[in-house]
């Protein structure tokens, strides 16, 4: 979707409206309307909150994390836990999902901001109730080796490959984004049914959690779905070019600064709290 230039008054009064609205406002109200794409940012109304804890599923990090997003984005958390306490997997953790008008979270992202992404911890060992002070503390463990080439073998396990399966076969998966080393151990290991794989995406990090986008709702309008994930398991030429930056010295990366959101939002940002 190509950018939209915003002049610097009109973007001043979006940004104190996004300040003013997230994250202690509460959802706007009416019905669901989500407006962005997880590439320019956005924000929702009619968001829902999913539960701090359910069937098969925790939240944590409550004081740096947000729970809110569309129905189905809370429907498919829920979902995806059930069917993995019914394979036998431990509690997921669960952490960002959007605030509860959507817009950026902090550190920058500029996913999360339309209730239709959420990260989910990748390990799928059991695990016991957390207390309010181990909810806010809890670290999740890396899956990947200390080299960013493979994985650890001390925290990796078949349940892993169980968990991102189910995930990557709810209803509306969009993709699920992974550090490289995940993809390339799945790419090696799975047998059978493939066609799942398309859906699984190397990313940046993502060495202790999924990275979990829904595609647009319908009658969504305003919501812009990315482009489909290219034809193929994704297990070729392209996965190799994630290995092969390692050897590459990093160059400093400018300062980075998230698009404004899209002067649409400032109806939602502006709007009166949900009862």
């Amino acid at each position: 979707m190509p950018r939209v230039a915003i002049p610097r008054a009109p973007r001043i009064c979006l940004l104190l409206l996004l300040a003013a609205a997230a994250p202690s406002a509460g959802p706007a109200p009416g019905p669901l309307h989500i407006i962005g794409s997880p590439n320019t940012g956005g924000c929702i109304a009619g968001a829902i909150r999913l539960p701090a804890e359910g069937p098969g599923f925790q939240t944590i990090h409550l004081g740096r994390s947000s729970f809110w997003g569309a129905p189905q984005t809370i429907a498919g958390v829920e979902t995806l836990a059930a069917e993995a306490h019914a394979a036998g997997l431990g509690d997921l953790y669960v952490e960002d999902i959007s605030y509860p008008r959507g817009g950026p979270l902090p550190g920058g992202h500029v996913a999360h901001q339309i209730g239709l992404d959420v990260d989910i911890g990748l390990d799928p060992r059991p695990k016991p109730p957390l207390t309010a002070e181990t909810r806010e503390t809890v670290e999740l463990p890396s899956m990947v080796s200390a080299d960013l080439r493979g994985i650890d073998a001390a925290h990796w396990s078949p349940g892993v490959i169980t968990l991102l399966h189910l995930a990557a076969t709810l209803p509306g998966v969009d993709r699920i984004l992974v550090n490289a080393a995940i993809k390339r151990q799945l790419c090696t290991t799975v047998q059978g049914d493939r066609g799942w794989l398309r859906l699984i995406r190397p990313w940046y990090d993502h060495a202790a959690h999924m990275h979990i986008h829904f595609r647009c709702p319908a009658g969504q309008a305003d919501c812009v779905d990315l482009s489909p994930p290219p034809a193929g398991d994704g297990c070729d030429a392209t996965l190799q070019w994630w290995f092969d930056q390692l050897d590459v010295p990093p160059k400093p990366s400018p300062p980075f600064h998230p698009p404004p959101p899209p002067a649409a939002c400032a109806a939602v940002f502006g709007a009166g709290a949900r009862e």
